[in-house]
């Protein structure tokens, strides 16, 4: 009898500890348990496609940022006959585009503002939306000369891989963050088709 009560209150406890707490159920939205919010970009497979050192031929400086939207892949070129690459989002049909750039901005947890392009197509979207999980622009940004454009985190990463975008690049939060502080204002931005 004593076993079964100490069996039933450990079994008890366990369900009351799994259970979400008041204030966590209120985090805990649909997207989480879908797989788009924080729980699924926190673990390991919050990456469709894993960033991997490669051989990488090429004239570049060590440094350089090559984008192939071919490939929907990101390259930060290394010394040594390298490259660090990254899987991306790229633009849809239409919104695809090539030529080099630097980077001229970079910013943490980023607020957005739909360009006024975007909000002809879209008029249901916010006006501006605070840097947050819930920002389009995930967690870092880091802006391509004096275009519109971004290499930018994403709180989709199942996009990454998929042409989806309006013509901005998309990384998972985990690589956004990495290459982020990696390069720096004035890094080379090259965008191959």
């Amino acid at each position: 009898m004593v076993r079964r009560l100490a069996a039933s209150a450990l079994a008890l406890i366990s369900i009351a500890t799994a259970l979400p707490t008041a204030a966590s159920a209120q985090e805990l939205d649909l997207r989480s348990v879908m797989g788009f919010g924080p729980f699924y970009r926190s673990g390991p497979s919050a990456n469709p496609i894993p960033r991997e050192t490669v051989m990488f031929e090429g004239n570049y400086a060590p440094g350089t940022i090559v984008i192939s939207t071919r490939e929907r892949r990101l390259y930060l070129v290394q010394g040594d006959g390298t490259a660090l690459r990254y899987g991306i989002g790229v633009g849809r049909d239409g919104f695809r585009w090539s030529g080099t750039h630097r980077i001229t901005a970079k910013r943490e947890w980023p607020g957005w503002t739909p360009p006024a392009q975007m909000l002809r197509r879209r008029p249901d979207l916010p006006r501006y939306m605070a840097g947050g999980e819930d920002n389009p622009l995930g967690a870092r940004a880091m802006y391509l000369g004096s275009t519109l454009y971004r290499i930018h985190g994403s709180n989709e990463p199942e996009t990454i891989g998929q042409a989806v975008s309006s013509g901005c690049f998309r990384m998972t939060n985990d690589d956004v963050k990495d290459l982020y502080d990696r390069v720096r204002v004035g890094t080379v931005v090259v965008v191959k088709n």
